[in-house]
């Protein structure tokens, strides 16, 4: 019995390279965070709305504040 080894990227659907994520965008305005993989920067802002995480870059966050007040509750205050 004879083993038979692949070269890599023949399509068996192991080449070695992960899948790299998408790139961080802000849900408002479309401005990247940076390179993909990276932590967006510490002035954007987090949330999660209907199950889905959005990022929100300093300009956008800072233009809606008072919307993004608006929908905390009242135990914040």
């Amino acid at each position: 019995m004879t083993s038979r080894t692949n070269p890599p990227g023949d399509g068996d659907g192991d080449d070695n390279s992960a899948a790299k994520p998408p790139p961080l965008v802000c849900a408002r305005c479309g401005t990247s965070a940076g390179a993909p993989g990276t932590a967006p920067p510490p002035t954007w802002t987090f949330s999660v709305e209907h199950g889905a995480s959005h990022y929100v870059c300093a300009a956008c966050s800072r233009e809606n504040l008072r919307s993004i007040e608006g929908r905390l509750d009242s135990d914040w205050w």
